[in-house]
């Protein structure tokens, strides 16, 4: 029986229940590297966190800590920049960097990157990787042909560094020519839901046959927006359309779906209470889940873009956003470069105590591992 299935069938939410109900601290995890075993709540907590490593390009002897996170369980993934890697001999150092950050996993590591193409393209060719056009760009062409090609050869580079997801394909619509997130940066193939569906689907296809995994994004839909998460509170409730949704229904219905990425964006006809996608119980758990049937894993888009971290507090939106349904909430370490990272340890301590506390309930977090343990064992 391989790590994977062994600890996946040996953690359950029983124990959990127990300990809690014990009134004491759970003990720290242990590795199972040599032989020990992790606790089941402090697992399936870390399987949620995904990481960006700052400006990371070797494991070397300086990362500690990263080290004792990876083996001990207290993140379930990482996310690559341009920053991890090195403007010299990429292609090996990058390679190495992943081999050796799986290397110390005590469960199989989520390794993602954005590789859109166009402007979202970490692997540049000046570094001596494959070159990628925008979203745009294959849109326009509108050959699925094409847009099949120049997926399945990034796939293939992907595979072959040892990436085995991609925050790819945009499923947002240009809708709005000014827009500055989407548009202005040819992320969308089209304004029309059924070619972005079509050349979507043609992504998939390319990935799965490298065997890496997609995840759709921004659920419910960025295109119409008129300004930037990533500075603050996007508010579409006057320009978002029901057709920003048909992407997803498509590509669900037609069994493509990997995962979904939320958006940071408001629209007070989806909820009341004002809430950001991310953090709001109606769009993931109901327009997502209920209306869309849609029953795999939800990631949130950066925890630490300003629509979020600088209007909800950081301890606030990760209970907000784990209650709303978020099952892996990503930590890029990307947006406020001037401030000291955020690390797996004080994201997982902080989730752990908001459970300890009854602020999350442990069925909350055993309904996102179930949903992460299928996802993994996909690849």
């Amino acid at each position: 029986m391989t790590i994977l299935k062994k600890y996946f069938l040996h953690f359950s939410l029983p124990l959990v229940a127990l300990l809690l109900l014990s009134n004491r601290p759970l003990d720290p995890p242990k590795s199972i590297v040599n032989g020990g075993t992790l606790d089941s709540l402090d697992l399936k907590i870390g399987q949620m966190i995904l990481m960006g490593i700052n400006d990371c390009k070797t494991l070397d002897s300086n990362q500690i800590q990263l080290k004792y996170e990876i083996a001990n369980g207290y993140l379930g993934g990482l996310i690559l920049f341009e920053k991890n890697i090195a403007k010299t001999e990429s292609y090996v150092q990058l390679k190495k960097l992943i081999s050796d950050l799986k290397s110390h996993a005590s469960m199989p590591l989520i390794i993602s990157i954005d590789e859109e193409g166009g402007k979202v393209h970490r692997l540049k060719e000046k570094y001596g990787f494959v070159r990628m056009p925008s979203a745009a760009y294959m849109g326009r062409l509108n050959n699925l042909d094409s847009t099949y090609f120049y997926y399945n050869r990034l796939a293939a580079e992907l595979k072959d560094l040892g990436i085995n997801f991609n925050f790819a394909p945009v499923v947002d619509l240009a809708i709005n020519i000014e827009n500055k997130v989407i548009f202005k940066f040819d992320r969308s193939f089209s304004v029309s839901p059924s070619a972005v569906s079509k050349h979507a689907i043609a992504c998939i296809k390319a990935h799965h046959n490298n065997g890496v995994q997609t995840i759709l994004k921004h659920f419910p839909g960025h295109g119409s927006s008129t300004s930037d998460s990533h500075l603050g509170i996007v508010d579409v409730s006057n320009t978002w359309q029901k057709e920003e949704l048909l992407p997803y229904h498509t590509i669900l219905k037609k069994g493509y779906c990997d995962a979904i990425m939320t958006a940071h964006i408001i629209n007070r006809n989806w909820d009341t209470a004002f809430l950001p996608a991310t953090l709001s119980q109606k769009v993931i758990g109901q327009m997502l889940r209920s209306d869309l049937g849609y029953k795999g894993v939800v990631f949130s888009d950066d925890m630490q873009m300003n629509a979020i971290s600088k209007e909800y507090g950081f301890e606030n939106a990760i209970e907000m956003a784990i209650n709303a349904g978020v099952d892996i909430l990503i930590f890029g370490n990307n947006v406020h470069t001037d401030e000291a990272p955020a690390t797996a340890t004080q994201i997982h301590q902080i989730i752990k105590k908001l459970v300890l506390v009854g602020r999350i309930s442990p069925q909350r977090i055993e309904e996102s591992y179930d949903r992460i343990v299928k996802l993994k064992a996909q690849y």
